[in-house]
């Protein structure tokens, strides 16, 4: 097996690659890329047996073909440092040592040999489903935040996604939810028969790293257990979370008539603020609310108190109610809108946050008890 590629179209792939091989594994050939040179292209795999990350490069000049591989970590450690726009030159010495030289750069590699990557039948029959880059990528960077930590509630690890139906048109709907709070974003799409499914934390955040470095045609395809998502070249296949998502809908704020209208950016800003007193930011924002501004405070016993006043508009009287700083400030954070609607019901229902500029993404946030 010998080829040379220029080191900028090889790191860029094995930057994803990153994302997906586990850095400590107890299968070592976990750690490793697969290198495959066949029919004129490069294939590069990697997998920690839940996800996979597939790609193909055409341009690469290749001498002999073969198939090797070797630890992803290092190789992208040593493409990182050698000059931009290098030619790199390959050459596999023996089953078990791959030489690199670039420039007066000379390496070699310790290799593990294929037969021990594992292979994956490529199987999907779900209805393929084209999607439009940009907003698909807003929808899980708007619903992630809410992703839960909890592993004991597994079916929380993830973004649900499913159709939804309103006015006669179909959505594409993801929802993540910790149960402190809940983010709901959609997307039109045209008509299908997608079957819900929950998309584990891991896979949304390799997707976005994606989705944000390429404009590339993305379509999704899906399984019964598995999700396939195809871009350009590359291909990103996930197991999906087995379990049940609850009904989110129960918890949607239906009634919350009193409105607050503030600047999302104040709003940030101040909260970052007060919050700064906080060492571990574990106390809460307590709001005031009246009708023209809202008071921001935060009291820690171990460090001081913080507080602020910022212009607002409410359509009540006045209201005290406490949150967690970080959901606020991750909710706030997502809205497009130069401005924040908030309908709360009481001091302690859950409260509805929408965005004016998107109608198709909403959050909820509960109170907390200070």
């Amino acid at each position: 097996m010998q080829f040379s590629i220029k080191r900028d179209v090889l790191l860029r792939s094995l930057n994803f690659v990153q994302g997906v091989v586990e850095k400590k594994n107890t299968l070592p050939i976990l750690s490793n890329v697969l290198l495959q040179l066949k029919d004129k292209k490069l294939s590069i795999v990697a997998t920690d047996l839940d996800i996979i990350f597939y790609n193909e490069i055409h341009d690469v000049k290749i001498v002999n073909e073969g198939s090797t591989t070797t630890s992803a970590a290092i190789l992208y450690d040593i493409l990182r440092k050698i000059s931009s726009n290098s030619e790199l030159n390959f050459e596999l010495k023996s089953e078990n040592k791959l030489s690199l030289k670039s420039d007066n750069s000379d390496f070699n590699l310790l290799c593990l040999p294929t037969d021990n990557f594992p292979t994956f039948a490529d199987e999907f029959e779900g209805q393929e489903i084209s999607l439009n880059n940009s907003r698909f990528l807003k929808l899980l960077n708007k619903t992630k935040i809410s992703i839960s930590n909890d592993d004991t509630r597994h079916y929380l690890n993830g973004i649900f996604l499913h159709l939804t139906e309103a006015h006669g048109r179909q959505f594409l709907t993801g929802v993540a939810t910790d149960s402190h709070r809940l983010s709901s974003s959609s997307l039109e799409i045209d008509k299908n028969d997608f079957n819900s499914l929950i998309l584990p934390r891991k896979t949304v955040f390799q997707l976005c790293s994606l989705l944000a470095e390429t404009s590339d045609q993305l379509t999704m395809q899906s399984s019964e257990n598995k999700i396939k998502f195809t871009l350009g070249k590359m291909k990103l296949i996930s197991k999906v979370i087995d379990g049940k998502f609850p009904d989110y809908k129960k918890v949607v704020p239906t009634s919350n008539d009193k409105i607050l209208n503030v600047s999302s950016k104040d709003f940030v800003s101040s909260i970052e603020r007060v919050a700064s007193v906080s060492l571990d930011r574990k106390e809460g924002v307590k709001l005031t609310i009246n009708k023209d501004n809202v008071q921001l405070s935060v009291n820690s016993a171990n460090s001081g108190d913080g507080n602020e006043k910022i212009k607002a508009e409410f359509s009540s009287d006045s209201l005290n109610i406490s949150f967690n700083s970080k959901y606020l400030i991750d909710i706030a954070s997502e809205i497009e809108d130069k401005n924040l609607k908030i309908n709360f019901k009481d001091s302690v229902s859950p409260v509805l946050i929408e965005d004016l500029s998107d109608k198709n993404s909403y959050y909820v946030i509960m109170p907390m008890k200070i």
